[in-house]
């Protein structure tokens, strides 16, 4: 049986949704033109994910097969409610930029797929520590992904210049092919290390 911390895990490299699952792809190359943006965006569906996956798994007994589809979207729906309201009222700007994609969090495979794949099927403890993980790991990548498009085509870290007066950025890295290429480099650079694990582990 998997214990909480194996579920708690997997979310941060096994299964990192964007890099591993390519799930989520659509906020993650989206909004990353930032680091705030991608932790914002990150944390919005981390929430949304931690408490669907923890009503999926309290209410599971009591959801028909027939409807728990319907069912789960408006669970998942109910917390992109709140997390659009508070947003609203305390992150405007963040709220401003995020735009449509705070809304279409409803529709986010990740949460859908945690929901129907994980959260209908066991506790509400490790449905928990399930969301926790792989909200967290999501929240990674885009914020990842948005530092390195920020920092190349802006030439700024969370908003902070950190290079040159006469630097000129790469003003590409903040349009949507230049999210596939940074997404591309860290694909890559995951698929680098995993080789170099499986090596080092096949050579003991």
């Amino acid at each position: 049986m998997a214990t909480l911390q194996a579920e708690f895990t997997k979310g941060l490299w096994k299964t990192i949704a964007p890099f591993r699952l390519v799930l989520g792809l659509c906020p993650t190359l989206a909004v990353t033109t930032s680091g705030i943006n991608g932790m914002g965006m990150g944390l919005a569906t981390t929430f949304v994910l931690i408490f669907s996956n923890l009503f999926v798994s309290l209410l599971r007994r009591f959801i028909p097969t027939q409807v728990r589809i319907a069912s789960f979207i408006v669970i998942i729906a109910s917390f992109v409610v709140i997390v659009e309201l508070v947003m609203q009222a305390y992150f405007y700007q963040l709220f401003k930029v995020l735009g449509i994609f705070i809304p279409l969090i409803v529709v986010n495979c990740i949460i859908l797929g945690r929901a129907e794949a994980f959260a209908s099927k066991n506790t509400p403890l490790m449905s928990l520590a399930d969301g926790l993980g792989i909200g967290l790991g999501f929240t990674i990548s885009l914020f990842i992904l948005g530092l390195i498009r920020e920092f190349l085509g802006a030439g700024t870290l969370l908003d902070i210049p950190v290079m040159w007066a006469s630097f000129e950025p790469f003003s590409f890295m903040l349009k949507p092919p230049g999210a596939f290429v940074a997404l591309g480099i860290l694909l890559a650079f995951m698929n680098l290390i995993t080789q170099l694990q499986a090596q080092k582990g096949g050579g003991r």
